[in-house]
C-alpha cells in the first residue's frame, strides 16, 4: 500500500517535480520511497510497508530493466501468480505482490489486469515502446488521477501532488462544483480541476507517442442466475464472505476491525474472528447525539466475539479536526460520515496497521432505505402535467413544517410524479436544480452553462438496462455513490494516518456471485439485506440483525444550530465568500436562516461550508515560485 507519482514525456521529465509530487504524498506511505528517472520517465512511490516488510521495494522491475511498475494496492492472488510466473521461466527477486506486475505485463501486456484479484492502481513504463500504462481495479478501491502535461501524462495517487508542480494552472472547473452542490462529491470522470482526470474504475489508460487511449476492462455481470434455496445461498454466502475475509488478512502488520455497529461490520468481525489468533481490535466512533450513537450495538458485536475494543465519543467541538480533514480531502466533499470515518482511522492508526470495514454490504446486498423509495414509487407513475404537479406539490409538503410524516408523504409524492431515472436522482441528491439557480449568481450560472450534474448517474443508469428495478439501482450505487463517495472517503481517511483499509464485501468474487443473486434475496417486502440477515444468523446475536437501518453520519443539522454555527455564517457571509461570486448572498443568509428557524438544510449548508473551505485552502493560493520538498532522502532505483 502507497502512494505513487509520476510523468511521462517525449522528451526527459522534470524529475525534481515528480519527487515533489511524492513528498505530497508521504502520509501514504511513511515507511519509505523509491525513484526510478530514465529515458521518457520520472516515477515512484511512498510506501506503506504490510506485505514483505523487508523486501517489497519499490519500483520493481523486469529482469533485464526494461519494464518498470509501482503499485498501490494489494494483489491478494500473487501467491498463485508468482508460483504461475517461476513456472513460466520467470525470475522474482522478492515475495512482494507488486514485482508480478511486470511479469504480467510481459506475459499477457495489457490483458494483465484480468489475472488481479485485488485492489489496486498501477503505472507500468515500457521503455523499449516508450510506452506508460495505467490501470485500476474493478470497483475504485484505489485512486488513480492523471493530466496532460508537457506533451505526456502526469499521474498520482492524490490531486494535491499536481499542485507540487509550479506550473500546475488551478483553474476550477464550474461544472465540477456544480456536480458537487448536487451529490456531496465531485462525480467522475472529471475531477475540481479542469485540466485532471481519473482513470476510472474497472478501467487501463495507455499513453505512447503523445496519444492517450484507454478502454474498460471489466463490466459487471448483469444476468441472474439459477441458484440454490435461500437456506443454502445463505450458507454460501458465509462461505464466500469467509474466503474473502481470509484474503484480506495476509501481511506482517497488526489487524483490526472498523466496527460501525451496523450488520455489515458486525459481519466482517464475525469472519475475522473465526480466523484470528487472538482477540480482534476493533474501533468505533459515538456521538452525544442519542439518536445517532451506534456504540451500543458495537459494544454487542465486540462483546459477542472477545475483541479487544476502543470506542470514542465525537461531539461538534471538532474544528481543529476539521481544519486536518480539509488538507487531506484535496476536493470539496460534504459526505459528514468523513469526520468520524476520520477520527475512527486517527484512532485505530494508534493500534493497527491493517483495518477492515464492511464497505460494499449495502451495494451488493439492497441496504439502503432508497430501494424501497424507489420500489415503492414505481407502482404509481403519474404522466405529463399530473406528474410535474406531483413534483410540486410533494416538494412543497416535503419542505413543509408539518411533521415528519406529511414531509415522507411529500417526498414520496414527489418521487412519484418523476421518470425511475429523475426518481434515484432525486433521491441521491443533495440540493435539487431549482434550488441551485436561486442561490447561484447569474455570472456562476452562466459559468456552469448546461451543464447535467447527475449526468454520471443518467448514464449509470441507462447502462444498467435489462435488470430489475433493485439490481439497477445496486449496479448505478455501486458505478457512482459507492466509487465517488463512500471509497474516497475510506482511502482519504485511512491514508491519512497511515493505514490501511481493506474490505472483504467489496471482494470482486463475491460482488460477481451477489451481482447475480435473485433480486428478490436482496430487498422484498420493503426488507433490505434479506440474504445477509438469514446468513448472519448462525454468527451473530438477533439484536444486531432485526434492527433498522442507520448511516454513520454526524448530526449536522444539529451541530450546525449549535456549535458549528459560529463557523458557517463566518465562512459563508464574510467578504471572502461574497466576492467568491458562486452564491447570491442574500440566498445564503436566507438559507443559513431557514435551518436556525428549524428547516433541515444541514446537508446543504455543509456542502456549501466544505467548498468555501476548499477554494481558500487549495484554489485561492497561488502557484509555488519553486518546486518545494525536493531534498527528500529518497531512494533512487534503478534496474
Amino acid at each position: 500500500m502507497c502512494g505513487i507519482a509520476g510523468w511521462a514525456t517525449p522528451d526527459d521529465p522534470d524529475p525534481e517535480v515528480v519527487a515533489a509530487m511524492l513528498a505530497a504524498l508521504a502520509h501514504r506511505g511513511p515507511d519509505g520511497e523509491g525513484r526510478h528517472v530514465g529515458a521518457g520517465i520520472a516515477l515512484g512511490m511512498r510506501r506503506l510497508a504490510i506485505v514483505d516488510v523487508a523486501g517489497g521495494a519499490q519500483p520493481v522491475f523486469s529482469e533485464d530493466g526494461t519494464v518498470v511498475a509501482v503499485l498501490n494496492g494489494e494483489i491478494y492472488n500473487h501467491g498463485r501468480l508468482r508460483a504461475d510466473l517461476l513456472a513460466r521461466g520467470h525470475r522474482l527477486a522478492s515475495g512482494s505482490d507488486s514485482e508480478c506486475l511486470v511479469h504480467l505485463y510481459e506475459e499477457h501486456g495489457d490483458d494483465l489486469v484480468r489475472h488481479l484479484h485485488g485492489m489496486f492502481a498501477f503505472a507500468i513504463w515500457d521503455a523499449p515502446a516508450r510506452r506508460l500504462l495505467l490501470g485500476r481495479d474493478r470497483v475504485g478501491k484505489k485512486p488513480l488521477f492523471w493530466r496532460p502535461a508537457a506533451g505526456g501524462v502526469q499521474f498520482a495517487s492524490e490531486l494535491k501532488a499536481f499542485l507540487a508542480d509550479p506550473r500546475f494552472p488551478r483553474a476550477v472547473d464550474p461544472a465540477a462544483v456544480d456536480g458537487f452542490l448536487t451529490c456531496a462529491y465531485v462525480p467522475g470522470p472529471g475531477s475540481i480541476w479542469r485540466d485532471v482526470r481519473r482513470v476510472e474504475p474497472g478501467t487501463v489508460l495507455s499513453w505512447q507517442a503523445g496519444a492517450i487511449r484507454g478502454h474498460r476492462y471489466h463490466t459487471p455481470p448483469l444476468a441472474p442466475v439459477a441458484v440454490a434455496g435461500f437456506d443454502e445461498a445463505a450458507a454460501e454466502l458465509r462461505e464466500r464472505l469467509t474466503e474473502a475475509t481470509r484474503l484480506r488478512l495476509i501481511g506482517e502488520r497488526p489487524i483490526g476491525v472498523l466496527l460501525s455497529g451496523g450488520l455489515d461490520s458486525s459481519a466482517v468481525l464475525a469472519a475475522v474472528a473465526r480466523q484470528h489468533a487472538g482477540p480482534v481490535p476493533t474501533f468505533t466512533i459515538g456521538f452525544e447525539d442519542a439518536a445517532t450513537d451506534e456504540r451500543r450495538f458495537a459494544r454487542a458485536a465486540a462483546r459477542h466475539y472477545g475483541a479487544d475494543h476502543h470506542e470514542w465519543v465525537l461531539g461538534p467541538d471538532v474544528v481543529d479536526l476539521l481544519d486536518d480533514l480539509g488538507r487531506q480531502f484535496d476536493e470539496p466533499f460534504a459526505d459528514s460520515s468523513a469526520i468520524a470515518t476520520f477520527y475512527l482511522a486517527r484512532m485505530a492508526a494508534r493500534h493497527v496497521t491493517v483495518v477492515l470495514n464492511g464497505d460494499g454490504g449495502d451495494e451488493c446486498f439492497g441496504g439502503y432505505d432508497r430501494y424501497g423509495a424507489m420500489v415503492g414509487g414505481s407502482r404509481v407513475t403519474l404522466p405529463g402535467p399530473a406528474g410535474a404537479l406531483a413534483v410540486r406539490l410533494g416538494g412543497a409538503l416535503a419542505r413543509s413544517a408539518g411533521g415528519a410524516r406529511l414531509r415522507r408523504a411529500g417526498r414520496l409524492l414527489e418521487l412519484a410524479g418523476r421518470p425511475p431515472a429523475d426518481r434515484y436522482a432525486a433521491l441521491m441528491s443533495v440540493f435539487e436544480p431549482a434550488r441551485l439557480a436561486r442561490l447561484y449568481t447569474a455570472e456562476f450560472a452562466r459559468l456552469v452553462g448546461a451543464a447535467d450534474p447527475v449526468r454520471h448517474l443518467r448514464e449509470a443508469w441507462a447502462q444498467a438496462a435489462g435488470q430489475s428495478l433493485i439490481d439497477r439501482m445496486l449496479t448505478v450505487d455501486q458505478r457512482t455513490y459507492l466509487a465517488g463517495d463512500l471509497l474516497p472517503k475510506m482511502d482519504l481517511a485511512t491514508m491519512a494516518h497511515g493505514v490501511e483499509a481493506r474490505s472483504p464485501f467489496l471482494d470482486q468474487d463475491l460482488m460477481a456471485w451477489a451481482a447475480r443473486l435473485p433480486a428478490g434475496y436482496k430487498v422484498a417486502g420493503g426488507s433490505g439485506k434479506r440474504l445477509l440477515k438469514h446468513a448472519m444468523r448462525d454468527w451473530l446475536p438477533a439484536e444486531l440483525i432485526d434492527r433498522p437501518k442507520a448511516g454513520f453520519g454526524v448530526p449536522m443539522d444539529d451541530w450546525l444550530r449549535g456549535r458549528l454555527r459560529p463557523l458557517a455564517w463566518d465562512l459563508l457571509t464574510d467578504r471572502t465568500a461574497r466576492q467568491r461570486g458562486v452564491f447570491r448572498p442574500q440566498q445564503v443568509r436566507r438559507l443559513l436562516a431557514e435551518l436556525d428557524d428549524g428547516q433541515r438544510h444541514g446537508r446543504r449548508i455543509w456542502a456549501m461550508v466544505q467548498l468555501e473551505s476548499w477554494y481558500r485552502r487549495f484554489a485561492d493560493r497561488p502557484p509555488a515560485l519553486s518546486v518545494p520538498g525536493t531534498d527528500l532522502g529518497g531512494q533512487r532505483c534503478s534496474p
